[in-house]
């Protein structure tokens, strides 16, 4: 016998959830106030009081309280989620907003003078060692085609019995890539543990190509330094690398934040030999793990790419610079296979630690390395802590935990002051709107404050019909956007 269907599983009673609300009176008021949203897939609800400020007394000029002034009774704000897995709508706004941060720092524009074109800047990509043989793909420049994957003329076996050999010409999609051809061969502890370091070499790296600059500058006469906007993005083996987009300014001591251009005979090839040249300098040993003692080196692989940006024809440009990298902040593990995307605890951690995968051994590695050894005092458990104790915070990202999109602080703009840029648009969007329709406040915008007393009251759409409808009014303006940006380009040419 089959089982009734519930409520929300009924098609038909989502059906006429839909149709109420799309026959409602309200129905323009309520996409007005879900518009800031942008399609979000599991918006913040927010219920509570909302008050109009004066700037200057601190008098309170007007309060309305959500239940009673906003449809549904909530304000709705998008969950900001920068991973495209969670939620695209968000992570699409996110991925424009690092488009315009990295594409700022080398053409100009958000704050950054447009001088900054004609600074000698390079795209590199950083990779971590190999920590045993891997499925791979790679395409052979001269005819275009796949070449096997790992040929050998010896058919050695390993001290486990397997041949290390590969010959097939593996699909984009093939499963087995990024895959061990020996699983017992492969050093999953150190692989999980540079993951978790590879913010500090990133680190000591930007410190090393500072000091080797000083060479340079001392032979002009001058101060130089770099400044980046960075991405880390996940292989399929499940190890990080860094794409990073670096530029040369010219540093005047008595006004730091200045952005300079360095002297015209330095040239972008100068400064791609000195980001090779750090990258390969730099390296360190990890402190010793718990009553071991064991250290891991720390070291970038030997897959170094480091290409002038804007230096000439054939050369990559700013834009699919600037493109790549915004691509890459909005992704996590999904390459690696691995669907989790919340913190581990034990039972998830146990769930996904099977001993006869890649990724079951990199999340035991994780979380045992991790695990926090017994009769430690205060201060050694606060070094542990810092030093392995985030490989078990950090299981569902295989140990890495830093941030996947950084830059320094001079590189451009920031997310922040671009999101305050938008609020201000969508503000005085609305104003316009209140305007037209003869909404207008009653209060100056200009002398008043908004401070909010809210408080959650759920995450998501309250029902599968109001999350339709405001996907398809996002979908709408996306493409009304879209048509503006095409005219206004069209006009621009004619």
């Amino acid at each position: 016998m089959t089982p009734p269907a519930r409520h929300h599983d009924d098609p038909s009673h989502h059906r006429r959830r839909l149709l109420r609300r799309a026959g409602s009176h309200d129905l323009e008021r309520w996409l007005t106030h879900t518009a800031s949203t942008r399609g979000c897939i599991r918006p913040v609800r927010l219920s509570g009081q909302i008050h109009t400020v004066d700037s200057t007394t601190g008098r309170i000029l007007d309060t309305r309280h959500t239940t009673t002034s906003m449809p549904d009774g909530v304000l709705y704000v998008p969950c900001g989620d920068r991973r495209a897995s969670v939620c695209p709508p968000c992570a699409e706004t996110y991925r424009a907003d690092t488009y315009h941060l990295i594409r700022a720092g080398i053409v100009g524009g958000k704050g950054i003078p447009a001088s900054v074109s004609g600074h000698p800047a390079v795209f590199a990509t950083f990779t971590a060692p190999s920590f045993g043989p891997v499925h791979s793909r790679s395409i052979n420049a001269r005819n275009g085609k796949v070449r096997p994957c790992r040929m050998r003329r010896t058919l050695t076996r390993c001290p486990h019995g397997r041949l290390l050999t590969c010959t097939a010409r593996h699909p984009e999609d093939a499963p087995a890539l990024g895959r061990p051809l020996c699983l017992d061969c492969y050093d999953h502890a150190h692989h999980v543990v540079w993951n978790g370091w590879a913010g500090e070499l990133w680190r000591r790296t930007t410190i090393t190509l500072t000091r080797a600059l000083r060479t340079l500058a001392k032979a002009h006469g001058i101060t130089l330094r770099v400044s980046y906007g960075k991405v880390a993005e996940y292989q399929r083996r499940g190890v990080v690398h860094f794409h990073a987009l670096i530029r040369l300014d010219a540093l005047d001591p008595d006004q730091p934040d200045a952005i300079l251009a360095p002297p015209a005979d330095i040239t972008a090839q100068d400064l791609a030999e000195l980001v090779a040249g750090s990258a390969t300098s730099t390296g360190f040993r990890t402190p010793g793990y718990a009553d071991t003692g064991h250290t891991w080196p720390i070291t970038w692989g030997p897959q170094l790419d480091v290409r002038p940006v804007n230096a000439g024809p054939g050369q990559i440009t700013s834009e699919a610079v600037a493109a790549y990298l915004a691509k890459y902040a909005t992704k996590a593990t999904e390459p690696t296979g691995l669907p989790i995307t919340a913190r581990m605890n034990a039972e998830t951690a146990e769930h996904y630690a099977d001993p006869d995968t890649h990724l079951g051994r990199l999340v035991a590695y994780a979380w045992q390395l991790g695990t926090t050894p017994t009769g430690l005092t205060e201060d050694e458990e606060q070094d542990w802590n810092a030093d392995y104790g985030r490989l078990r915070r950090w299981t569902h990202m295989l140990g890495f935990g830093g941030h996947f999109a950084t830059k320094s602080r001079r590189y451009s703009t920031t997310h922040k002051a671009i999101r305050a840029q938008r609020r201000d648009h969508h503000r005085t969007s609305r104003s316009d709107w209140r305007n037209r329709h003869g909404l207008a406040h009653a209060h100056d915008d200009e002398t008043t404050l908004i401070v909010c007393d809210l408080t959650l009251a759920g995450i998501g759409w309250n029902t599968t019909g109001d999350a339709q409808l405001a996907a398809d009014a996002a979908a709408r303006a996306r493409e009304h956007r879209q048509l503006a940006k095409q005219e206004h380009a069209t006009a621009r040419l004619a």
